[in-house]
């Protein structure tokens, strides 16, 4: 088997994915079609349903903007508890029947033992000592009306993310010269990938990644932001150049009245190129104007009745700032400094505004926005931070196949990133400073995986990593990217992969800003107990479990950091199955692979016809 044949069947089989007859992924042009359970849970489509509210209102905050009624939902049926014979797909709510578990009306309660293992040194001997720590794990099951500020809001990825969710929330169609498009959140790891949940009948039981607990869903998201582009989110569209034109008429007159408030520009720390666009912006001194970013926050949830605001950068990347003592190195020093106007970044006085306001604050860029007083005035106030960079691409895909290499016994010693890209992005990105932000997030996703082999790497020792990226204005948002992995095989030869991606990079941009957001508010409301704590504490202030959407995952001070792919996602899984009382998700498959019978054995079901997508092959005459 080749190595790119292995390396596709570890994809399959490591990432959970829904087969595209799903019904979870059907269009729905009717009242009549069969929705997600999620979906119909949610209660403000329920409220949206019987108060009759316009889509605008949930847009538009009260600044005087025009509200232009957006369109009706309709009332959504009810489904019965069923799977789906075909896919092996629940589609109703489940209940774990365990005294481990408790539910109440406002809480899911979850005992749990954590198993660890200990290794130490003793008279030259290794021993390993595996221990495990009762924790309860406390579930608000509320799920509120969530607000998101956008920084950036106006550029290809705040206008993509607004207009996908629109599109979604009035459920869209439109031609392309391929056909009928609809509606989706491709992308997604909670909207658009599975989890097992145990074994049924039929064998596996599969639900949306949504439904392991009480999430928002992105429809009921309400958006808002800044920007230093005056242009309302429907001219935004169109500069941005990433959604079909058929699609974009149809949310012009949704999106012309949703303008983005003036933001920070400080043109030190960005592109001398972005000078042109900065038509939209505050005055006054730093101080003055992180005031009015906090209270832009504080009209937003007052205006839009949302229960919680989340505030995400995703706006020009910066260039890195130094970690000066007496400036930023705590919490009262970078205070201090905010207020007698000493150099500090847009994004940390947005972090630092976002902050004070108890609102989590992800910061979606590869700068270094989170210096050490930022850090230490969110552990002080116990309010999330998220860092840093999308991990949406070339990245994403280096965090797998670098995995996959190593854990395979096969040693790469040289990565070669090459892209470019012609959006706004890709502009900013080619000032050298704005560049090395971005090239340090890029280089140091395979570290993990290199120490983690200490049979093919030694002592500081690893592969040859370099990245390149190009601005090319006429490929648009669509980034091309080549990659050349040179592994050593075995008795001395070599293998070389050689990828080339072509995608739209909004498009992979905006489903993980979702996948952010949504995940943040839901780790709001977890607490955990361990054995001897007297209350339930929140999670660390540092988000690290949101690092699988993140390039550069920042985590709190001595914790390990990781960037290999599958152990990223089943810390995710694993944490919410814990959450609920379930087991993690071992893949032993134990009454599969021993000679006796397990009750828990259940025949798996015969393998379905594979289903062919896109048009069918043309009927070819038969030979003569």
């Amino acid at each position: 088997m080749s190595l790119c044949s292995g390396f596709s069947r570890l994809l399959s089989a490591g990432i959970g994915s829904l087969p595209f007859h799903s019904p979870f992924f059907q269009h729905r042009d009717s009242a009549e079609a069969p929705l997600p359970f999620s979906f119909l849970r949610s209660p403000s489509i329920r409220n949206r349903n019987s108060r009759r509210e316009t889509h605008a209102s949930l847009c538009a905050s009260a600044r005087g903007r025009a509200k232009r009624p957006l369109g009706i939902l309709k009332r959504l049926p009810t489904i019965s508890p069923s799977f789906s014979s075909r896919t092996n797909i629940m589609t109703s709510p489940f209940v774990v029947e365990s005294p481990d578990v408790k539910y109440t009306p406002d809480f899911i309660e979850a005992r749990y033992s954590y198993p660890t293992a200990q290794v130490c040194q003793e008279n030259g001997v290794t021993k390993v000592k595996p221990s495990s720590t009762d924790v309860v794990f406390r579930t608000e099951r509320r799920v509120p009306k969530l607000g998101v500020m956008l920084v950036g809001w106006g550029g290809n990825n705040g206008s993509t993310v607004t207009a996908s969710v629109l599109a979604n929330r009035l459920g869209l169609s439109w031609m392309t010269k391929t056909g009928r498009k609809h509606a989706n959140y491709y992308g997604s790891l909670l909207q658009a990938s599975t989890v097992c949940l145990g074994s049924g009948p039929a064998g596996d039981i599969y639900i949306p990644f949504r439904d392991l607990l009480p999430m928002v869903h992105p429809n009921d998201i309400v958006f808002d932001g800044w920007d230093i582009s005056s242009l309302n989110l429907a001219d935004a569209m169109h500069r941005a150049q990433v959604l079909d034109w058929a699609l974009q008429e149809q949310l012009r007159p949704h999106m012309e009245n949703l303008k983005p408030r003036a933001s920070i520009y400080i043109p030190k720390f960005i592109a001398d190129n972005q000078e042109e666009r900065a038509d939209n912006v505050l005055t006054g001194t730093i101080a003055q104007q992180m005031a009015q970013i906090r209270q832009d926050i504080r009209d937003f949830k007052s205006s839009s009745g949302v229960d919680k605001v989340i505030v995400l950068w995703t706006a020009n990347t910066e260039c890195f700032c130094d970690a000066q003592p007496g400036v930023n190195d705590t919490a009262d020093n970078l205070l201090q400094a905010i207020e007698c106007g000493l150099d500090v970044s847009p994004s940390t006085l947005f972090a630092v505004a976002s902050i004070l306001e108890g609102c989590s604050y992800i910061n979606g860029s590869p700068q270094n926005t989170f210096l050490p007083g930022v850090i230490q005035l969110a552990v002080q106030r116990r309010v999330f931070i998220v860092g840093d960079d999308f991990k949406s691409g070339q990245t994403k895909i280096k965090s797998v196949l670098v995995d996959f290499l190593i854990s395979s016994g096969i040693k790469p010693v040289s990565i070669v990133s090459y892209n470019h890209l012609g959006n706004n992005d890709g502009k900013n990105l080619s000032a050298p400073a704005q560049f090395r932000s971005k090239e340090i997030s890029k280089s140091n996703v395979v570290d993990d995986m290199v120490q983690s082999n200490p049979i093919l790497y030694g002592p500081g020792e690893r592969p040859d990593h370099c990245v390149v990226i190009k601005y090319v204005p006429y490929v648009g948002d669509s980034k091309r990217a080549l990659d050349e992995y040179t592994s050593e095989i075995a008795m001395g030869g070599t293998s070389t992969i050689v990828i080339h991606n072509v995608c739209e990079d909004s498009l992979l941009a905006s489903p993980i800003i979702l996948d952010l957001v949504i995940l943040a508010e839901l780790c709001e409301r977890i607490r955990v107990t361990v054995a001897g704590d007297s209350e339930p504490e929140p999670l660390h202030s540092i988000l690290s479990l949101l690092g699988f959407l993140c390039k550069a995952p920042l985590v709190p001070e001595g914790a390990p950091v990781v960037n290999a792919f599958f152990r990223q996602r089943a810390a995710i899984e694993n944490l919410f199955r814990a959450c609920v009382g379930l087991p993690p998700q071992n893949h032993m498959q134990l009454e599969h692979k021993t000679r006796r019978t397990w009750p828990c054995a259940k025949q798996a079901p015969p393998t379905p016809e594979p289903q062919r997508l896109g048009r069918p092959p043309p009927r070819r005459p038969p030979l003569t």
